[in-house]
């Protein structure tokens, strides 16, 4: 019995060990260097939001920077504007403003392209532009 028992486990093991050299799973899979964790930029955007009105405007600045995290700029003096350069394949921005004249507009442009232009007369004029296509 014990005869019997060591040949049926010789035989399972000695099975267990062709079918992986059949399957190629003895073969070591190499990883790649640190190399491949390095993030090489890729056609980078420039990103500019601005801001304009009449000389002497001071307005309040509520914008989206190129990581979507809202940021405010308080009591600013126009022309105003946030530029950057990003290599994230799409990118998110919006930016608002009210001024204390009677004018005030925005921009957007991704690579000198204008993406969205608004401008507002009235008093206090507030404004505002969006792009989620960047």
């Amino acid at each position: 019995m014990l005869l019997v028992a060591v040949v049926v486990v010789a035989v399972a093991g000695f099975t267990v060990y062709r079918v992986h050299g059949i399957f190629a799973s003895q073969d070591v899979t190499s990883t790649p260097g640190a190399g491949a964790n390095e993030i090489v930029p890729f056609n980078p955007k420039h990103v500019v939001l601005e801001v304009f009105g009449p000389p002497g405007t001071v307005a309040t600045i509520s914008y989206l920077d190129v990581n979507a995290q809202p940021q405010r700029a308080d009591d600013v003096t126009l022309p105003w504007a946030y530029d950057t350069t990003t290599t994230q394949p799409s990118v998110f921005v919006n930016v608002s403003a009210q001024g204390d004249s009677d004018s005030i507009g925005c921009r957007i442009k991704i690579d000198d392209v204008v993406k969205d232009e608004r401008t507002v007369n009235t008093l206090n004029a507030y404004t505002y532009c969006l792009d989620k296509s960047g």
